[in-house]
């Protein structure tokens, strides 16, 4: 697998990088570009959408929200560590992108809340949690890390491009 792996990322088909997690697990992603290129894309999940990071103050808020917005469907998120409030920058950053989360609250993952799909968007809750294989993760660096305009204009745009991708693909 390590050889098709490097075969793959030697293509710029794939990425590899650490976890931000732990830091000793390694992911792969998928680079669009080429994949666009080749007409490659994945399949848009029918009904509700769920996604996750640990404080639930950022990406999973600010995916649940761009999810509504660009694809119209049911999406909620939570955490499996939730912040006391969402993050400011966060807020800002949703309305620079003509969405609005000011009233958004952070809430706690809870195994038993329904949904269709469940999204991690974040290397900690993906590692906490015990995934189901029908879950999708997306590995999206932590914005308030560095606490910057660009940081959380960043993950909007990955959250965006990851969905217009979805959404490219119509009804299921």
């Amino acid at each position: 697998m390590a050889h098709h792996l490097d075969v793959l990322e030697q293509a710029g088909l794939i990425e590899r990088f650490a976890s931000a997690g732990d830091r000793r697990r390694r992911y792969a992603r998928l680079v669009r570009g080429p994949l666009a290129e080749l007409g490659v894309a994945a399949a848009r999940p029918a009904g509700k959408v769920l996604f996750v990071c640990t404080h639930n103050s950022a990406r999973s808020q600010l995916a649940a929200a761009l999810w509504q917005d660009r694809i119209g469907g049911s999406a909620s998120s939570a955490g499996t560590d939730p912040a006391g409030r969402v993050h400011p920058m966060a807020v800002t950053a949703a309305q620079r992108a003509g969405l609005d989360i000011s009233s958004a609250s952070p809430r706690l993952f809870d195994p038993s809340l329904t949904a269709d799909l469940v999204v991690t968007v974040c290397d900690r809750a993906h590692e906490e949690l015990k995934p189901d294989h029908r879950w999708w993760h997306w590995s999206i660096p932590d914005p308030v890390e560095t606490a910057t305009v660009d940081a959380f204009d960043a993950v909007i745009a990955d959250l965006d491009a990851r969905i217009a991708t979805l959404q490219s693909r119509g009804t299921p």
